[in-house]
């Protein structure tokens, strides 16, 4: 009988990565290869990149339908969740520094 175990993936997480990062905004981009996600904290008078996340296309969509569903048990149990405001065209946009 083989050690069930053996077929486990481990996973490692730095007590930093653990914590989290806030975010309240996002911007997904992509090539054919890759999508990009950044995550940012909107806090003016100057927006902060928290976090990049590169994907596949097809983890994307695996994220994406995971995402979904999950906000669809979330509102089950606590309500119809209101999409927040986006900001406007052109008001958001990365500095060179």
């Amino acid at each position: 009988m083989a050690d069930q175990n053996q077929n486990k993936l481990q996973i490692k997480a730095t007590d930093e990565a653990v914590k989290g990062s806030y975010s309240n905004a996002a911007q997904i981009s992509h090539t054919k290869e890759e999508v990009i996600v950044d995550f940012f904290l909107m806090h003016p008078p100057v927006g902060q990149l928290v976090s990049r996340v590169i994907l596949s296309p097809g983890h994307a969509k695996r994220l994406a339908n995971a995402l979904a569903q999950n906000l669809a048990n979330y509102e089950k149990v606590h309500g119809k969740i209101e999409e927040a405001a986006a900001p406007a065209e052109g008001e958001v946009g990365f500095s060179a520094q």
